[in-house]
């Protein structure tokens, strides 16, 4: 009898840590789903003009345009840069990917985050984001720009 009830506990253990991997990658693709719908939504805005304080095809401006990227996945970020810049987990910038924030002190030279971009993608450390600028509207914007490194802050993940 032990025999058997050993063997019933053993299978349980198998079947149970099949289904917890299994819950592991249906987690990560789900992120996954939710990186690239956000990415799309805000890569549909490209030319987009900007508009201060804007969140629609009339005119958005650099946070606007990420909360309702976000929002599209269902994920709800405070509204402007500053407060955004709190959430989620500070990475090094080599370390950014498709969906991560890039954070700027475009304005002032004391590190007051006043900006606000999405990365697209990471390829062999050439950083690309989207953003809205006060002069081109919604746009894509390199790291290998000198001013982007300037007057960058700091990379947060959120997922």
């Amino acid at each position: 009898m032990s025999k058997i009830y050993f063997s019933l506990l053993v299978i349980l253990v198998l079947l149970s840590a099949c289904s917890s991997t299994q819950d592991i990658y249906s987690i990560k693709s789900s992120s996954n789903v939710k990186i690239n719908n956000v990415v799309d939504f805000a890569l549909k805005h490209e030319g987009v003009k900007y508009r201060y304080g804007g969140t629609t095809n009339k005119g958005m401006d650099c946070s606007g345009l990420v909360t309702t990227s976000f929002k599209e996945a269902n994920i709800t970020l405070p509204r402007s840069s500053g407060d955004m810049s709190k959430e989620g987990k500070e990475i090094p910038l080599e370390s950014v990917k498709k969906g991560d924030l890039v954070f700027f002190a475009a304005r002032n030279r004391k590190k007051n985050i006043d900006h606000v971009g999405l990365v697209t993608e990471n390829k062999n450390g050439k950083i690309q984001f989207i953003h809205s600028t006060t002069q081109r509207g919604v746009i894509i914007s390199s790291f290998s720009e000198e001013y982007w490194q300037r007057t960058f802050v700091k990379a947060v993940t959120l997922f």
